[in-house]
């Protein structure tokens, strides 16, 4: 049987915007779920930064509502055919940037968003050691899909003016000339991204959002680069949405990146959901494991052979319980 190296050729990190596991796969059979009402498309956009989430139990806290397969049924028919992850966290109890670097270097210097305001945080760009530099010290490409108000690599010192940052809309074209890097974040643009609006008064971004993800899944199903291809789906940050699993308290590793980074030393955050899917995704499977962002970072790095840099990649999960490689369909 080939091994998932030789399988693996391209793997694709789609980042969509603030909801938890039972915010969007709750009432998903089999899963470890929590019901709650409907929510509306779409909602106010609520507190989700770390101060939010300590008081997320409490009668000002988490808000519990969720989204159905009548809102989002692309996403439930991706979760039947394909892998569905219900014990995946983020690797940071707050809001978007920590989480996103996360993604990107498997360690945060900061808690919550960066802001002059917060005079306990450092300031970006930061000098962390990340998963696309080591792709490239590795003679590995890698691409940066994300418009520019939108791209958390610029937030890195050595990725701000990199030529592999480029806008979202050049995956397709990318895909329909034949053409996937070793690794690939993909964000997608404001509008469906997912992230509950800022403006009262815009439309839906729930329903527009998930066509937007099978808009990009579907391209790069339809062309030949599927069969050595695999794609994560998952959500950068909580949202603000209730979620009834506590995430495990590891409160500490001992080690941070050469710079004096400490990251790590973060718990983990809320649950969010991760879909897998690839002809070599296991069909139907709800995966158990705690898995956590940095967890898809270990996963490119054992795909690529790329040396694992602080204790929380060493500590993580690499995704593989999610995959059979004996299968492609």
């Amino acid at each position: 049987m080939m091994s998932a190296s030789d399988l693996v050729k391209h793997v694709v990190i789609i980042v969509k915007e603030n909801h938890t596991f039972d915010n969007y796969f709750g009432r998903f059979p089999g899963v470890n779920g929590a019901q709650f009402p409907q929510a509306g498309d779409p909602t106010p956009d609520p507190p989700h930064d770390h101060r939010a989430w300590l008081k997320r139990n409490g009668p000002t806290g988490a808000v519990r509502l969720q989204y159905t397969q009548r809102d989002i049924p692309l996403y439930w028919t991706y979760a039947r055919k394909y892998t569905l992850c219900d014990h995946y966290f983020t690797d940071v109890a707050s809001q978007s940037e920590p989480n996103h670097l996360m993604l990107i270097a498997a360690d945060s210097p900061i808690i919550d968003n960066a802001s002059p305001h917060r005079a306990y945080q450092p300031q970006p760009p930061y000098d962390l050691p990340s998963l696309p530099a080591a792709l490239g010290a590795g003679g590995h490409d890698w691409r940066n899909y994300a418009d520019q108000n939108a791209s958390y690599f610029r937030h890195i010192a050595h990725l701000v003016d990199h030529p592999s940052n480029v806008p979202s809309d050049q995956f397709d074209r990318d895909v329909g000339n034949g053409y996937l890097p070793a690794v690939c974040w993909l964000y997608a643009p404001e509008g469906q991204s997912e992230h509950p609006p800022r403006n009262p008064g815009a439309g839906p971004v729930v329903g527009p959002g998930m066509q937007w993800t099978v808009d990009r899944v579907t391209k790069v199903g339809n062309s030949p680069l599927w069969g050595s291809t695999v794609i994560f789906i998952t959500w950068d940050d909580w949202g603000g949405w209730h979620d009834h699993v506590d995430p495990p308290n590891d409160s500490s590793w001992a080690g941070g990146g050469p710079k004096g980074y400490t990251g790590s030393q973060f718990r983990y955050g809320p649950r969010v959901p991760c879909l897998v899917v690839s002809p070599y995704a296991r069909s139907g499977y709800i995966s158990k494991v705690r898995h956590s962002h940095v967890s898809l970072v270990k996963f490119c790095c054992a795909q690529f052979g790329v040396p694992l840099w602080n204790d929380r990649l060493k500590s993580a999960d690499d995704m593989l319980d999610c995959f059979d490689f004996s299968r492609q369909g």
